[in-house]
């Protein structure tokens, strides 16, 4: 019996130190795969996802979907080949998502100011779309700056040092004309009143010759519209595209989208130009997983995402918000349009 039991236990502890070592032990990579999606036209915990006041407003109907990839760190050895087993995900090295030598606090806060930019893009590449007027808005004020408790972001510069301010290089220009030391005069407007400060400027940190203020000027909608994005712990600037979609889709007539399901990715500068994204197959799962029946896909990954379509789900080629528009309104109306297969 003794014989017996220390075979059964020298049988075992193989079996149980692979559990630990195989439930305990991370490995360096890490889980890409389908992330949550959001009705840039509906709503999250009671708020607008795209949120506009001070104008007039067409009803939506639909959905256009942004999409997002769910990114698993600190995985263990049995949790990495289950993900990889699912095919639903794939493992990337670490450092790839995740760099030696940058802190992931670093990392975070660089995606969230990348979905921060995205958002003033969209803004502001609809915007253009419409022809609507814009102003100079502070997007960011720097904690190190002349400008710090001060000014504000969500500020209206007007003027500076006498001359009127029309487009955000106009705020460079000037501030950098200036040498460090010289006193600048603002002119600007915060809930409707106008507003004048003096401030001395510092030093750029990147020529000692030039004044530095400490702002970020940015274009946005001009008062009383008001346009406000509300999806929070979502980094990176993939969903410019959809943003830009959705607040088009509010300012006119008729449902943008047709009244259904319509998924897609992409960002997107000022000027209306849509660029690459990465993780397209797992936000295109994502997206059909959802009810997508048609997904936005940026020109640069329609190679990609050709490849790896869902079944059920139509891929749209997209190079500019002026071409997605167009794209829509024709499956609106029945038509074809340009694919990537």
């Amino acid at each position: 019996m003794n014989r017996r039991i220390l075979t059964l236990v020298a049988a075992l502890i193989p079996v149980l130190v692979l559990g630990v070592v195989g439930s305990v032990l991370t490995v360096p990579f890490v889980a890409l795969g389908p992330g949550p999606t959001f009705n840039t036209l509906g709503e999250v915990d009671g708020k607008e996802v795209v949120d506009v006041k001070g104008a007039q407003l067409d009803p939506t109907t639909g959905h256009l979907n942004m999409t997002t990839v769910a990114v698993r760190d600190r995985l263990s050895i049995f949790e990495a080949f289950g993900f990889w087993a699912s095919g639903k995900h794939g493992l990337v090295p670490r450092a790839e998502v995740y760099p030696p030598g940058v802190s992931r606090d670093e990392i975070d806060k660089s995606n969230q100011q990348e979905f921060k930019d995205s958002e003033g893009n969209a803004e502001v590449a609809a915007l253009h779309y419409l022809n609507l007027p814009t102003v100079v808005l502070l997007r960011k004020v720097s904690d190190d700056g002349p400008a710090n408790g001060v000014l504000r972001a969500g500020d209206e510069l007007v003027s500076v040092n006498g001359a009127p301010v029309t487009v955000p290089k106009d705020v460079v220009t000037a501030v950098s004309s200036q040498a460090p030391g010289s006193s600048l005069t603002v002119v600007y407007r915060r809930d409707n009143a106008e507003q004048t400060a003096t401030l001395t400027l510092g030093t750029r940190p990147d020529d000692a010759t030039k004044g530095y203020l400490g702002v970020t000027p940015g274009e946005g909608a001009r008062p009383p519209m008001r346009v406000a994005f509300n999806l929070a712990d979502i980094g990176g600037p993939s969903a410019g595209l959809m943003f830009s979609l959705a607040l088009i889709d509010k300012l006119t007539p008729g449902p943008l989208d047709g009244g259904k399901f319509v998924a897609g990715t992409g960002t997107i500068d000022g000027d209306g130009k849509v660029g690459p994204i990465g993780g397209i197959q797992y936000k295109m799962m994502a997206a059909r997983e959802a009810g997508a029946e048609t997904f936005l896909v940026p020109a640069a990954n329609c190679n990609e995402a050709a490849q790896r379509t869902p079944d059920g789900l139509r891929l749209v080629k997209v190079e500019s918000l002026t071409g997605a528009v167009q794209s829509l309104n024709e499956l609106t109306a029945g038509k074809d349009t340009v694919s990537c297969r």
